[in-house]
């Protein structure tokens, strides 16, 4: 089978310009720039004219809630969704339920998602304070990473012994992804609000910021980057939420870091001013901050400091964020939207449309070392989105994909929108429709 996309825009490696790609089965074959040779005969011809081509979208960063929370969403679900907006590829985290902290568990959601995940997977292992033997024997071609919860977390999954922190960070053969809030400034926080609201249960929703405070997430980031700097381990800081944590990460090429920070678009599109409007729906560990860290996160997708920008997508019922600070559940579906988002910022002039690739694409296929997937080259799977940059299309109910039927993102206006997304060369996403049938592949991690 063999298929051009013609006259497209395209945005890769640094670089915007027209062009077309050729794709046979599974793997990109050629990459043309100008005009391609109309003489060759195709089973597919797509003309991509005024559309924009990116490599697709790798998530590093995902809850789909499979096993043991589907009635929210599952693989099947959140996969489709990811599809809808560009997103090619996910790497998964452990917190479901059951956790997945052991060998057999981490095997049980590779054997689902390739029976239901309609764009390619992995899967983080989760540490605990017991489990290090286990991390030592983690395949290191097929798992991307040890998710280390160090504070906010559910169950065993939060690591809070020092001997075993300093094992973990010691020992693991691959990356640490680090969630990083400190557990004690947090109770600190809240027994003060308790106290200054006569004990009362749950507070306001703009107290969340302050309860789960920039001091709480600096605290615990600055003692993960010491452990990677006294252990030589490879540290990766999920969802840098805050000016001040930014001072702890170095402005040096990717290669070079053993220290690497990711921002997700909740935090580069929500700031503390938007709770007014959006309330609980807005609510996500680690919590937005200030307009003013919102800013610094924005600066940093382009100084060097920020690596890669994920979604920590992360689905509930509606009926489950309701209450306040304490009550309403923390995380937000945002995988269908975070392509776009992030050239809406570079329609805001936050970023040029060329480092969006680094940050979404290139950066994440180079840090985990994914085999051939993060760019659009000759030999790598063909995996693709093609955007509209003059869509003008409104979020609302029956056009955003997850499972549990809601997004703070309802009734924004987008200019840019997805039309069409290559999964391994097959098209998942068309104009609206997810493709039945197409399953994407186990990512491989080259070590």
């Amino acid at each position: 089978m063999k298929t051009i996309i013609r006259n497209a825009t395209i945005v890769n490696e640094g670089r915007k310009f027209l062009g077309s790609v050729v794709i046979e089965d599974e793997m990109i074959q050629q990459v043309i720039e100008g005009g391609d040779d109309d003489s060759q005969s195709y089973d597919t011809v797509i003309d991509a004219e005024g559309l924009y081509l990116f490599p697709g979208v790798i998530d590093d960063h995902v809850h789909f809630r499979e096993p043991g929370m589907t009635y929210k969403a599952d693989i099947a679900s959140e996969s489709r969704t990811a599809a809808a907006g560009g997103v090619t590829s996910y790497m998964e985290m452990p917190n479901t339920k059951p956790q997945t902290t052991t060998l057999e568990l981490l095997d049980e959601k590779y054997q689902i998602a390739a029976k239901h995940s309609r764009v390619n997977y992995s899967f983080f292992f989760g540490a605990t304070n017991d489990n290090a033997d286990l991390i030592q024997s983690l395949d290191k071609q097929r798992v991307p990473g040890v998710k280390v919860f160090m504070g906010s977390s559910t169950g065993n999954m939060l690591v809070d012994r020092e001997e075993s922190l300093r094992r973990i960070f010691m020992t693991s053969p691959i990356l640490l992804m680090a969630h990083c809030e400190d557990t004690n400034i947090i109770e600190q926080n809240i027994r003060a609000f308790k106290k200054r609201f006569k004990g009362q249960n749950d507070f306001p929703v703009r107290y969340h910021s302050r309860i789960r405070n920039v001091e709480a997430c600096y605290a615990s980031s600055s003692l993960a980057v010491q452990l990677a700097k006294d252990t030589g381990a490879r540290l990766h800081i999920a969802h840098v939420s805050s000016a001040r944590e930014l001072g702890l990460f170095e402005k040096k090429p990717l290669e070079e870091k053993q220290i690497t920070a990711e921002a997700v678009i909740a935090h580069l599109m929500f700031s503390t001013e938007d709770y007014d409007k959006l309330g609980t729906l807005i609510k996500c560990n680690p919590s937005i901050k200030t307009p003013e860290d919102k800013a610094t996160l924005r600066d940093a997708l382009t100084n060097g400091l920020i690596d890669v920008v994920g979604t920590d997508h992360a689905p509930h019922l509606l009926n489950e964020k309701q209450g306040g600070a304490l009550t309403a559940m923390s995380g937000m579906p945002m995988i269908q939207f975070s392509l776009v988002s992030m050239l809406e910022m570079s329609d805001e002039g936050v970023l040029p449309v060329e480092r969006i690739p680094d940050l979404m694409s290139h950066n994440p296929a180079r840090l985990f070392g994914i085999d051939r997937r993060g760019y659009i080259r000759p030999g790598y799977y063909a995996d693709l989105t093609l955007v509209d940059p003059n869509a003008n299309w409104q979020v609302m109910k029956g056009r955003y994909y997850t499972k549990c039927g809601w997004t703070p993102m309802d009734e924004r206006t987008f200019k840019w929108r997805v039309t069409r997304t290559f999964v391994n060369g097959m098209t998942v996403y068309s104009d609206g429709i997810v493709v039945d049938g197409i399953r994407g592949k186990e990512l491989v991690f080259n070590r």
